[in-house]
């Protein structure tokens, strides 16, 4: 037999408040909290204390409390809806609950759950939306940290736009009739143009995008959010990232974003997997840009999910010039790019006071040409470069860079699946570099950080690519003997 639910033992309301007294007892740090608590609604506090802390005091001037600076009588909770008993006083505490019950006001006395009528629940605030979490005696520390997580869930401009809704949703009533064109239109109000411009910041736009909306028949628009996924741990996903992929219709993504990442998406979301690892394309560039334009114009909410940052070494320009050209939305979410994920691998500065002050992003491509590229001028000037996916040329990078000017005991540090419960990191100087081009057991994403700023990494875990490259050598040398 299917278990019965359980019993909740306290039955969560909402109380109206505006304008209402709402009596605090306590000066010291309990009455503090509950008054920060009820401080972010439009009650009148009172706060009854005859030798409030510092703190407190502080917060009576700046928020308008009433404080009554005397010492505790019953007559000072008369006309307040709700009592917190928060003396830190055992004694006190009862004194008061006592004294509002017989009053007939609600009354809680803080850490005393036998004294009180109510518990206060952790709150997720984004007026006029509440979230309000209450755990039945499980503790406050579960309750701040489902608190938590629901806060990074919703995006901060949730209350201006719930309070946009709610100035419009007379007219809505009158110009729209109830069932599926009022739905229509509420789901593409919070999920469409009227919710991104507020997320912009943009309240008059989000207004005209909601007015639009209202007087239109047309179908919903897409709108496209070239996102960036992280270097790969799915705890370096950004919060706007996990909103979006948690909002959206279809899910792009690369071969090279984890299936944890992806997963993370709406679980009814269509995945739509486009390849692009090195050598294995499953989509042409010319083809994902038909497909994000395609599903813009059927009106599907998609992310563009692409490993570390979109707008490095992402290929979102031709992307955004594509959707530009076609007239669908987009946006773009930042990612953490990879040449960050491995200098925190490493604890390793990437710009050091009277060491390095610059930065370079680059592929080891750059140098396959017969003309070394502007940035290996800063190479040599002391600037940190930032390698990305340059194994297979990691002898031609330090070839040229030594040729270049640049020293062959400049610090490098290389870095497989940057971020990853799996990384590995290892270290050296520039003429051990090219040891990672015979290295067949690096198969995850290699990050290299080659400059004298390497030098202050942390190399207690990381292994030295000199132990390869006399290997590496015999191993290069065996293969020309062969030929």
């Amino acid at each position: 037999m299917p278990q019965a639910p359980a019993k909740l033992n306290a039955f969560p309301v909402f109380m109206r408040v505006a304008g209402e007294a709402v009596a605090i007892v306590g000066g010291g740090e309990e009455a503090l909290a509950k008054a920060r608590l009820i401080g972010q609604s439009s009650a009148v506090l009172r706060i009854i204390a005859d030798a409030p802390e510092h703190d407190l005091l502080a917060f009576i001037a700046a928020n308008g409390a009433v404080h009554i600076a005397a010492a505790y009588e019953a007559a000072h909770l008369e006309g307040a809806v709700m009592v917190f008993a928060a003396s830190g006083n055992e004694a006190l505490d009862r004194r008061v609950a006592e004294d509002a019950r017989r009053l007939g006001i609600p009354v809680n006395a803080v850490d005393r759950p036998e004294l009180c009528d109510f518990f206060t629940p952790a709150l997720v605030n984004r007026a006029p939306v509440t979230i309000a979490i209450g755990t039945e005696g499980a503790g406050p520390v579960l309750a701040q940290m489902l608190r938590s997580r629901i806060d990074r869930m919703l995006s901060p401009s949730l209350g201006p736009l719930a309070s946009l809704a709610a100035s419009l949703r007379g007219t809505v009533e009158r110009l729209l009739p109830k069932g599926n064109a009022r739905r229509r239109f509420w789901s593409e109000f919070f999920g469409g143009a009227p919710a991104r411009a507020m997320e912009a910041g943009q309240l008059s736009q989000a207004h005209g995008a909601a007015v639009d909306l209202l007087l239109s028949n047309a179908p919903a628009s897409g709108h496209i959010a070239l996102v960036g996924a992280g270097p790969g741990a799915e705890d370096l996903l950004t919060l706007r990232a996990h909103r979006l992929l948690m909002e959206a219709d279809v899910i792009v993504h690369d071969a090279l974003v984890p299936e944890a990442i992806v997963a993370m998406g709406r679980r009814d979301a269509e995945r739509l997997p486009v390849g692009k690892r090195k050598g294995c394309h499953t989509k042409s560039q010319a083809e994902i840009n038909a497909l994000l334009i395609e599903l813009g114009r059927d009106g599907k909410r998609v992310v563009r999910l692409k490993s570390g940052d979109p707008l490095v070494f992402g290929r979102a320009g031709e992307e955004m010039a594509a959707l530009r050209d076609a007239g669908i939305a987009y946006e773009v979410v930042p990612g953490v790019t990879a040449a960050f994920a491995a200098a925190a691998d490493f604890e390793l500065p990437l710009t050091l006071r009277g060491v390095s002050s610059s930065m370079v992003f680059t592929t080891g491509h750059d140098l396959k040409g017969n003309s070394l590229p502007d940035w290996a001028k800063l190479a040599i000037s002391g600037a940190t470069v930032a390698v990305y996916m340059g194994r297979s040329v990691a002898a031609e990078v330090a070839g040229r860079l030594i040729e270049a000017g640049l020293s062959p005991d400049t610090a490098v540090a290389v870095v497989e699946n940057a971020s990853l419960a799996n990384r590995r990191r290892f270290h050296g100087t520039l003429a051990d570099l090219p040891s990672l081009e015979v290295r067949a057991d690096l198969t995850g994403p290699v990050m290299t950080i080659i400059g004298d700023a390497v030098a202050g990494a942390n190399f207690e875990r990381s292994e030295p690519l000199a132990a390869h490259r006399h290997e590496g050598a015999a191993q290069t040398a065996a293969e020309g003997a062969d030929r």
